[in-house]
C-alpha cells in the first residue's frame, strides 16, 4: 500500500474579498508536499485574489491557512517566503531597468546561506536561453524569456510551494509548451506547485489533482484526468 503524500497546504473555510465585496467563499483546498496542483477557472473566478491570500498580499476574513501543520492565516508577505512559500505573480512583474541576474537574485533575498549561486546555475540549467542574457535589462526580453525569468526568480526563494500565476498568458503554445516541460521538471524534483490558468487543458495535462473555481467557490476537485472529463468542464472550458 502506498503511503499517503504529506501534507503541505490546507485551506479550510477561506472567505476573503476587497471593500467592493467578498471574492472567495469558503474555499476548501489541499496541496501534498510535491503535488502540482491545477487551479482553474474563468477570468473573475478570484484565482488570483486565493493566491494573494496565500501569498500575504489579501487578508482572509475567515476561515484559515496552514503551511506544514502550523497557522499562517494572514501572515505577512515576508514570513511566508521564510517558511517556503513563492508567488510568481499574473503579468511577470519584473524590474524591467534591472538586470536579468539582479532581478533573479531578487527571489533569494531573504536567504543567509552559502548556495544561492550554486541555485542561480540550477535555475540557468532549466532556462539554458537566459545564460546569455544576465547582463540584459530583464525589460528588453521577449515576453516568454520574461516570464522564464518570473518562475526562475521563485525559485531563487527555495520554497517548498511554488505558485505560478497565468504561466501562459499571452505567450505563444511552443514557450508554453517549454515552460510547463520547466514546471514538470521542477515538481520531479520534490517542489509542490499551485499552477492558475485560465487556459485550462494546459493545466490540467500538467497536474496530479485539480480545483475548478466558479464565482469564488470550489465547483469541482479531483485528479486531474477525472477533471478533464467531467462533462461541464468539457462544456464550460473545453468547448467540447
Amino acid at each position: 500500500m502506498i503511503a499517503p503524500l504529506e501534507s503541505l497546504l490546507k485551506v479550510r473555510g477561506l472567505n476573503a474579498g476587497f471593500d467592493a465585496g467578498p471574492v472567495l467563499f469558503g474555499i476548501e483546498l489541499e496541496v501534498a508536499a510535491g503535488e502540482l496542483i491545477a487551479l482553474v477557472g474563468a477570468n473573475g473566478a478570484g484565482k488570483s485574489t486565493l493566491l494573494g491570500v496565500l501569498s500575504g498580499l489579501v487578508r482572509a476574513t475567515s476561515g484559515a491557512v496552514t503551511l506544514g501543520g502550523e497557522d499562517v492565516t494572514n501572515a505577512r508577505p515576508e514570513v511566508l517566503v521564510r517558511k517556503g512559500v513563492a508567488h510568481v505573480p499574473q503579468g511577470r512583474r519584473l524590474f524591467g531597468t534591472m538586470s536579468v541576474e539582479k532581478n533573479l537574485l531578487l527571489g533569494a533575498y531573504l536567504r543567509r546561506d552559502k548556495e544561492v549561486r550554486d541555485d542561480l546555475g540550477r535555475v540557468l540549467d532549466h532556462f539554458p536561453a537566459l545564460k546569455d542574457k544576465l547582463t540584459r535589462e530583464a525589460g528588453t526580453l521577449s515576453g516568454g524569456e520574461q516570464q522564464m525569468v518570473a518562475i526562475g526568480r521563485g525559485m531563487m526563494a527555495r520554497p517548498k510551494l511554488l505558485m505560478v500565476d497565468e504561466l501562459s498568458l499571452g505567450l505563444a503554445p511552443k514557450v508554453v509548451d517549454r515552460l510547463i516541460d520547466v514546471i514538470r521538471d521542477i515538481n520531479r524534483e520534490g517542489m509542490a506547485l499551485l499552477l492558475v490558468e485560465q487556459d485550462v487543458l494546459v493545466a490540467l495535462d500538467a497536474a496530479d489533482r485539480a480545483y475548478v473555481l466558479e464565482n469564488g467557490r470550489v465547483a469541482l476537485s479531483g485528479a486531474a484526468a477525472e477533471v478533464k472529463d467531467d462533462p461541464g468542464v468539457r462544456r464550460a472550458y473545453l468547448g467540447l
